[in-house]
């Protein structure tokens, strides 16, 4: 095995790894990585042969990981029958605003629950109401700091890409 074959190997299993933690499937790690590897876009066979999968949740996977703007559908000069793959540009900024959005949901979440139980009179209410307040002070900071920290990296992205 070339030390090529090894890095990618390690590399894939580390990405699943990792969205594995995160509660997400497995697959989308494996793919994440084997395509932020490749210097070319894949086809779906490809990656399915790469990873050792078949075809149908490979492909039920791609369009998940397209669906959340990670990766994309690239032409390919020698092959306009089948479609390829490759990640997106801002595939890191893309996942970071995705977790955004899972922020502002809890946020959505604790001031739906906080105008459910305003006007219950009871000591369950009253703790869940207390809950609810903490919850969505909570992700209201955290959704300003996302916010802060996306403007940055615009500049610091800028710095990069001149």
């Amino acid at each position: 095995m070339s030390i090529e074959d090894k890095i990618r190997k390690e590399m894939i299993q580390r990405f699943g790894d990792a969205y594995k933690a995160f509660g997400l499937n497995k697959l989308m790690g494996h793919i994440v990585a084997l395509l932020i590897y490749s210097g070319e876009p894949l086809s779906l066979g490809d990656i399915s042969k790469y990873l050792h999968r078949s075809k149908g949740p490979v492909s039920q996977i791609l369009k998940r990981l397209r669906d959340r703007k990670l990766i994309r559908k690239a032409w390919s000069p020698e092959n306009n029958r089948q479609d390829f793959y490759e990640i997106e540009p801002e595939i890191f900024e893309n996942a970071f605003r995705n977790n955004l959005e899972l922020i502002k949901n809890n946020v959505r979440i604790a001031k739906q629950l906080k105008s459910v139980v305003k006007n219950v009179k009871s000591n369950e209410a009253a703790t869940l109401k207390q809950r609810m307040d903490e919850m969505e002070s909570f992700y209201v900071l955290m959704e300003q700091h996302y916010r802060n920290f996306l403007a940055e990296w615009i500049t610091a992205r800028e710095k990069i890409y001149k």
